[in-house]
């Protein structure tokens, strides 16, 4: 989860340093790393080191607790810098509610809290609030924040809010989120020879930890990266990665879908976009104290790790899952027709303190060099009707 669009990167010796208590976190993960690694064998895939990092109980990125949203924290989310994205979603799902008469909420990674309050008091303000407002939560710390913020800041409708250690049983009716969800989901790094691919592990020494590149045996890795190679013609030495965490969620979720729409938000492109010859190097990046940088070994645990999102797998993945694919667009796109600019207009007397707080907001999610256009949107529904609010104005669909 990065800040507003993805910052330059940034030297290391840029880089403010961790706090003793914070280091010595580090410390007790870089261990249990070194003895996961030597459990291995001496390698350990990417994807797993990933895993480790951001969700080990107690020491990941995730699951310790560092704040990591806003600005005292390592990067800044779409729903932190303003009340005003979260209004725009509301307006999609009041749309599908609307539908279905009735129905429920389920957000994914609810981060801050900061989403869930945004929605729950725009659907208010429609009439169109949800039986339950669900939240699935992989981190305990972040839990107890968004139980926190949503009790004090939202107490009369606090009674709606549930928290889920899984997903629910079949036959969820409603909307599900996810903003920045995708991202953070571990993923694969390869390396494409030019006739074979390698996949890139990690090791350990006294010195540190470091890559180890090794043919790739795993099924699934192989399939994926030749099929990236056949629709990209990959150059010799092409590196980058490939998620395969991304259809196996979108199985487990469309599973417990009877009617409703998965709406994800997040930063990537479409396939031959992702892909393009120029991104030789891959989208793996790290963040920290807002600054951006590529060594994802730097102090595990305290900074986050992501990859950008291939949305043609994403796509594909749901369409396989027995969803349709409803809209792809911008998120610029998506605010826009989600009346972002009529929202704008009612923050505030034209020239007051709060329109020009709320304008400068609405610059940093849709202006092509902030979010706009790093950020994209799309749906996957089974059994409900659009076109929907976020989606009408703007089709990207053939992008896919």
């Amino acid at each position: 989860m990065p800040g507003p669009g993805v910052a330059p990167e940034t030297c290391m010796n840029e880089l403010p340093a961790p706090s003793p208590p914070a280091l010595a976190l580090s410390e007790r993960l870089t261990d249990l790393l070194q003895k996961d690694i030597a459990a291995a064998g001496g390698a350990l895939p990417f994807s797993a080191w990933m895993e480790r990092c951001l969700y080990a109980p107690g020491l990941g990125y995730y699951s310790a607790g560092s704040r990591k949203f806003g600005s005292a924290g390592d990067f800044v989310t779409a729903p932190e810098l303003s009340p005003l994205f979260g209004r725009c979603l509301a307006q999609t799902c009041a749309r599908v509610l609307e539908q279905l008469e009735a129905g429920d909420v389920l957000e994914f990674g609810a981060g801050s809290g900061a989403l869930a309050m945004d929605v729950l008091r725009e659907l208010e303000r429609l009439g169109r609030l949800p039986g339950r407002y669900l939240i699935l939560e992989r981190s305990a710390e972040l839990r107890a924040r968004q139980q926190q913020r949503l009790a004090e800041q939202l107490p009369h409708l606090y009674g709606r809010v549930s928290w889920l250690d899984a997903l629910p049983e079949p036959g969820f009716s409603g909307v599900l989120l996810a903003n920045e969800v995708l991202d953070a989901m571990p993923a694969e790094r390869f390396n494409w020879t030019g006739a074979t691919i390698e996949q890139f592990c990690v090791t350990s020494s006294a010195a540190g930890f470091d890559w180890h590149r090794q043919a790739a045996q795993d099924g699934a890795l192989v399939a994926a990266v030749q099929g990236v190679q056949q629709a990209c013609e990959l150059a010799a030495g092409y590196v980058s990665e490939v998620n395969l965490s991304i259809a196996p969620w979108l199985e487990s979720v469309a599973g417990i879908i009877d009617r409703g729409l998965l709406l994800l938000c997040d930063y990537g492109y479409p396939r031959h976009e992702y892909y393009h010859p120029q991104r030789n190097r891959g989208t793996l990046m790290c963040h920290y104290r807002h600054r951006a940088h590529a060594d994802p070994f730097l102090w595990p645990g305290l900074q986050d790790i992501t990859t950008h999102v291939d949305f043609t797998a994403v796509a594909e993945a749901g369409v396989a899952a027995g969803l349709e694919v409803t809209g792809f667009t911008s998120q610029a796109g998506f605010l826009l027709d989600c009346g972002l600019d009529t929202l704008l207009q009612a923050s505030g007397p034209l020239g007051s303190l709060s329109y020009i707080k709320a304008a400068q907001q609405v610059k940093q999610l849709t202006l092509p060099g902030e979010m706009g256009e790093r950020f994209a949107f799309i749906g996957l529904a089974k059994a409900i009707d659009g076109p929907l609010p976020g989606f009408r104005m703007q089709d990207m669909r053939h992008r896919l």
